[in-house]
Order: structure tokens, then C-alpha cells, then sequence
């Protein structure tokens, strides 16, 4: 007979299957079309390119660059950029707006956790709301931290936990729950989670919450959007029946309209992200 004092044995959770998780992450984002998103994020690429202090000549690294927001503004300071990542189909957005601008930008598909890259390759290395999508966290990091030199820097922008896209994704998955054992992305949003993924190969680490606002004409004009365009929620309401998808649209609206700053006539939300700085 077992004591009463013996304390329970800890439930073990499954290693997830990184590779399954990856292969289902890939088929979200090259669901509806992202570019439509990702382009009215361009102020965020800007303004992580000036945090990163970008200079004319570096070689800069994109990595999960989406349509290429972070890659256009680095290029467009004059630096020799390579953008990456492992849907093809945005990297092909991101060349049309390379080459609408005249902009020189290699454009290269790419894993963030397995970056196809000799040690050292670049002076920085960007992200912008990218590399914290990866389901292994510290593997993606230490890529990050292997390609960029010493004294080089790697600058990103998360979302956080707290702000409106973080709580997003917990609507989210309150009817459809990541897989066991892989952890939130909104964690790179957090100041202690970066420090744990960099904090060994680190020579300095800023973080700075900043504010980047989703302007639309209403609720209903950003839940279309998004439901046809942003993978995540499009991928979202396409598992889910008739029922949950009218549940998940209105508990999505009713977030929207409790964080509208835009009063009556428009939609103003502003969307927290952690703007980091890792000094190699």
C-alpha cells in the first residue's frame, strides 16, 4: 500500500514532432496571402533596421522575412541583404516589391532553424514577427547567434503575450490548442524568454515594447481580411464547423471592439510588440 505522503509521479508530455509541427506551419502560411498583412507592417521593418542600426555594405540576413519587410528597409540603407524563408511563395512576393523598388536583395528559401549559412556569414541578422513562429525556440536562436560575427547584431520584433495579437492567438487556441510540449511564440515576446534563448552568446540585450496600430474600417472589415489572408485565422475558421466558426468570429470582434481606439467610424488597435536588440 502507498503512504499518503508519497508525492505523485510528474505527468510526461511528448516530445512534440518538430518536423510534423513544421510541416503543418508551412501549409498555414502559404494558406490565403499573407503579403496583404505583412505589407501594412512595412513601419515595423523601418523602424528594426534603424534599432539595428543598419550601415551601407553590412551583409544582412532576413530570416522567416515573409514578403520582406525588414529585407526592403535594410536594402533600402544600401546593405547587401539576403532574404529567407521556407514558404517560397512569399519570397516571391517580397522579389515583385524588391524589384518594383530597384532594389538589389537575394531572395533564398531557408529554414530558421537550419539556415543554410557558414558561421559568421553576417553582420545582422533581422526578424520581424518571423523567427518567433519556429516551434523549436532555442534551435532557431542558436542559428540566429551561429551566422552572425562577433560584435554582429540580431534584431527583432516579437509580438507579446499581452498585446492584441498575443491575446488573438489565445482565442485561437481556446478551440484549437497548439500541439503538447511546443511553446507559444508570443513567449519571444517576453524580456526573461529572449534572455534565456541569448543570454550565453550575448554581449548586450535591449528590449523595447513598442506599439504598431491595425488601421481598418471596422471589426468586420479586419476579421474579412484576416479570415481570407493571415494564415493563422485562415487556416483557424477552415477547422472549424459552422457553429465555431460564428463563435471564434464573435469572440474575435468582441476583442477588436474592447481594444478600438478608433472610435464609432474606424478601427484603430494597437498591437504591443517587444522590439530586441542581441549585440553578439
Amino acid at each position: 500500500m502507498s503512504s499518503s505522503t508519497e508525492k505523485p509521479r510528474p505527468i510526461a508530455v511528448p516530445k512534440p514532432d518538430f518536423t510534423a509541427v513544421k510541416q503543418r506551419q508551412q501549409a498555414t502560411w502559404a494558406s490565403g496571402d499573407f503579403a496583404v498583412i505583412g505589407t501594412t507592417l512595412q513601419i515595423v521593418g523601418e523602424t528594426l533596421a534603424e534599432a539595428a542600426d543598419i550601415r551601407a555594405g553590412e551583409l544582412v540576413l532576413d530570416v522567416a522575412a515573409g514578403n520582406g519587410n525588414a529585407s526592403l528597409a535594410a536594402a533600402r540603407r544600401f546593405a547587401q541583404v539576403t532574404s529567407t524563408d521556407y514558404v517560397p511563395a512569399l519570397l516571391a512576393r517580397g522579389a515583385e516589391r524588391a524589384r518594383a523598388e530597384g532594389l538589389n536583395i537575394r531572395f533564398q528559401t531557408a529554414d530558421a532553424e537550419a539556415l543554410p549559412f557558414h558561421d559568421g556569414s553576417f553582420d545582422t541578422a533581422l526578424s520581424t514577427f518571423g523567427v518567433m513562429f519556429t516551434p523549436d525556440h532555442a534551435r532557431a536562436a542558436d542559428e540566429l547567434m551561429r551566422v552572425v560575427r562577433v560584435d554582429g547584431r540580431i534584431a527583432l520584433a516579437n509580438w507579446t503575450p499581452e498585446g492584441f495579437v498575443g491575446r488573438l492567438f489565445e482565442v485561437i487556441g481556446r478551440r484549437l490548442p497548439p500541439p503538447p510540449g511546443v511553446d507559444s511564440p508570443a513567449l519571444w515576446g517576453t524580456e526573461p524568454h529572449i534572455v534565456r534563448l541569448f543570454g550565453r552568446q550575448a554581449f548586450d540585450i535591449r528590449c523595447e515594447r513598442r506599439m504598431f496600430h491595425m488601421r481598418y474600417a471596422s471589426a468586420a472589415h479586419w476579421l474579412q481580411v484576416f479570415r481570407d489572408f493571415y494564415g493563422p485565422t485562415h487556416q483557424a475558421f477552415a477547422a472549424l464547423d459552422a457553429a465555431g466558426q460564428q463563435s471564434l468570429a464573435a469572440d474575435i470582434t468582441a476583442l477588436l471592439e474592447s481594444m478600438n481606439i478608433g472610435g464609432p467610424e474606424s478601427l484603430v488597435v494597437p498591437a504591443e510588440y517587444l522590439q530586441v536588440v542581441i549585440v553578439k
